[in-house]
């Protein structure tokens, strides 16, 4: 019998990303297919979505809104700091990431998009945030999720515990 994607399946798959202009944002392409937990929040919503009730060998385009994948632009996550912020830090550069300590202790991975003197523009904001995304995406395989890789919430390679 053939299994149905749904909750609690390891699924294996080879995906393209694609950005509204068709350029390449990601791929398995010659690597190791994308291998996750279904229904563990492990994947963007919208692809999780395109995914369930899908088997092996399926071959399908998914085309995921920002509300499905990363969210839309939030530019209160875009604000100047010191950059005395970065102790320790000999160079700070556009493009380089960190992650910050929010309120309550939350972490955040931010990313340095301005040097300007003493000044540090940071977006915490997903790279990806705000895009549609485009997936072109086949299943290689599923099976059932080990007792062990539902409780932890993730897939276990080769079976091995970590």
């Amino acid at each position: 019998m053939t299994l149905m994607i749904g909750k609690n399946n390891v699924v294996s798959i080879h995906y393209t990303l694609k950005d509204d202009a068709g350029e390449v944002l990601d791929t398995s392409d010659g690597k190791e297919p994308l291998t996750y937990l279904h229904g563990a929040n492990n994947l963007i919503p919208g692809l999780e979505n395109e995914l369930q009730g899908k088997t092996s060998g399926a071959k399908f385009d998914a085309t995921i809104p920002p509300t499905e994948a990363y969210g839309e632009r939030n530019d209160d996550f875009v604000q100047t700091i010191s950059k005395e912020m970065f102790q320790g830090v000999e160079s700070v550069e556009p493009g380089m990431t960190f992650v910050a300590q929010g309120e309550g202790g939350a972490q955040r991975q931010v990313r340095v998009t301005d040097v300007e003197g003493d000044d540090v523009t940071i977006d915490a904001n997903h790279p990806m945030a705000g895009m549609t995304l485009h997936f072109e995406v086949e299943v290689v395989e599923v099976r059932e999720g080990t007792e062990q890789e539902i409780e932890h919430g993730h897939v276990h390679q080769d079976g091995h515990d970590h």
